[in-house]
């Protein structure tokens, strides 16, 4: 990425859990607008790299630089990041609305920004409806969308996907 300071770039990046090494040595660059997909069998450190990139793991080694700067050792909030975790992580204790509304909500976003981003993310993922549902009375494709709602609510520089798509059908993974 030399000259280029849009994007994101890995530099010699490895994670160690005591004897075993999880991710080993890995660089790569993704220019800003580009689709990059991390593909690996089971255990082979695809969500554990995503984790670094995140913040929410510490690389035993090495650097991540996001739009130029070092985010190697930034909390995930400074990032501008924008994730879809392999499990959800639907607060169950909000309703579809406060769920996509969270990420503006701690920024402390105007109510009425709040109201219309959050119909907007819901229409892009077809959920316009489904604002006062909880976590228990959805399905799982209809979780997996409240994620990725949730993640774009914020218009995030990044946004990071592990396995975003899984219980989905056809057509909503195709739109």
């Amino acid at each position: 990425m030399s000259g280029q300071t849009s994007g994101v770039r890995l530099e010699r990046v490895s994670k160690v859990y005591g004897s075993e090494t999880v991710v080993k040595d890995i660089s790569l660059t993704i220019p800003q607008g580009e689709f990059f997909t991390l593909l690996g069998p089971s255990g082979s450190g695809k969500t554990t790299t995503l984790s670094m990139l995140a913040g929410f793991t510490v690389p035993s080694s090495g650097h991540i630089f996001i739009d130029g700067k070092d985010a190697t050792h930034a909390p995930p909030r400074a990032r501008g990041l924008g994730m879809v975790f392999q499990n959800y992580a639907i607060f169950p204790h909000l309703d579809v609305f406060g769920n996509v509304a969270f990420p503006l909500t701690v920024r402390k976003t105007p109510k009425p920004e709040i109201e219309r981003r959050v119909a907007e993310a819901l229409a892009m993922v077809k959920l316009t409806g489904f604002e006062r549902r909880f976590a228990r009375q959805l399905s799982g494709g209809q979780q997996q969308r409240v994620a990725l709602a949730r993640a774009i609510v914020a218009q995030p520089r990044v946004v990071l996907m592990d396995e975003p798509l899984g219980a989905l059908d056809k057509n909503r993974r195709y739109h």
